[in-house]
């Protein structure tokens, strides 16, 4: 049984890995597309998951969930964390606003590609030995979710998550700032609306956690997708 948890761990563990430092890369590789090379030259354009590493949000926060669930649910329910952000000089960019929301976009599409790939996998399982089968089965499954969820919460568009700031590239210029200005707090309010208010709710005897409600709808619809895209049927 402990062997079974702690392979399920660290192959949730791998596939977010995998999920997170791509991400981040697609940023660096977007803007450097773009003409700014700040990432290049600060070493952020590397699949190397420990160039993209958060003290907080990838090894603290993640961690506290993951040991909370597990002794309080006996499983894993919900993952939450981030990378340290690619740096980025949208102001060397030709359409800065734009430059900007279009390298915000490419981290959810690297995510939803590589939910793609993931799903293509499938298709090499019947060659895998029946040892494996289930190993393998089980990460392709945590790498499209893994993908998946962290794809579908960045285009929540609160800055600084990337819908945030894709919203800022193609809002009109006032609206645009006032949604810039969001910035600032934007974590806190992330925050505030996953884990605070429904914990609040729940204390006080009522259903309140709107993002797990939009992901709990919308995730089983992208997985049968992604798995159609790929020629296979769910």
């Amino acid at each position: 049984m402990m062997n079974g948890v702690i392979l399920e761990i660290a192959l949730a563990a791998i596939a977010a890995i995998l999920a997170i430092t791509l991400h981040e890369a697609a940023h660096g590789f977007a803007a450097w597309g773009l003409g700014d090379d700040t990432a290049k030259l600060q070493g952020r354009l590397s699949l190397n998951p420990l160039r993209h590493v958060d003290r907080v949000g990838t090894i603290i926060l993640p961690g506290v969930l993951l040991i909370g669930q597990l002794i309080t649910l006996g499983h894993i329910g919900f993952m939450f964390g981030w990378a340290k952000p690619v740096p980025v000089a949208a102001w060397r960019f030709r359409h800065p606003r734009q430059g900007m929301a279009l390298v915000a976009a490419a981290g959810p599409a690297m995510n939803f590609f590589l939910a793609w790939i993931g799903a293509l996998c499938g298709w090499l399982l019947p060659h895998v030995s029946p040892q494996m089968m289930a190993p393998a089965a089980t990460f392709i499954q945590d790498f499209i979710l893994a993908n998946i969820v962290l794809g579908l919460f960045n285009l929540l568009p609160i800055p600084p998550l990337d819908g945030g700031r894709i919203m800022v590239g193609i809002l009109p210029l006032p609206l645009a700032a006032a949604w810039a200005r969001m910035e600032r707090a934007g974590i806190a309010v992330v925050l505030l609306v996953i884990f605070i208010l429904p914990l609040a709710a729940r204390q006080a005897g009522y259903n309140f956690d709107p993002i797990r409600e939009i992901l709990n709808r919308i995730v089983p619809w992208a997985m049968r997708l992604v798995f159609n895209l790929a020629g296979q049927s769910v």
